[in-house]
């Protein structure tokens, strides 16, 4: 069997700044790009995989199901960060099997589960 390794990760947003934003408050940074004639989006490099932000534009599909999961330095402190400018908290912090975890929703309402390094 071959190696297989996760490397790109693409979500639509209503408001694409708006979202880059919510994920800066995460420790994401960001750089805006267009490849070619392609549309505007936002790129981050977590890890050794490329996270995208694209406009939800007509015709494309919604990608609101979709969960996300990031480790940050501390759960608490993030979600104090995103509480403090209006982010919707579906799990506030606790302690889990998976350690100290929490779940928020970002603007677009992309669930995020977040878990402490």
């Amino acid at each position: 069997m071959s190696k297989v390794q996760l490397n790109l990760v693409v979500i639509r947003s209503g408001n694409i700044e708006q979202a880059t934003v919510f994920y800066q408050r995460l420790g994401l940074y960001f750089i805006k790009h267009q490849h070619g004639n392609g549309l505007e989006h936002f790129a981050s490099e977590v890890g050794c995989v490329t996270f995208e932000i694209y406009p939800c534009t007509a015709g494309t599909v919604p990608t609101t199901a979709t969960r996300l999961g990031f480790q940050v330095s501390s759960v608490d402190a993030v979600v104090y960060e995103l509480k403090k400018h209006g982010a919707s908290i579906v799990s506030p912090p606790a302690d889990s099997a998976w350690g100290r975890r929490a779940v928020v929703a970002d603007p677009d309402g992309h669930r995020v589960e977040l878990t402490q390094l």
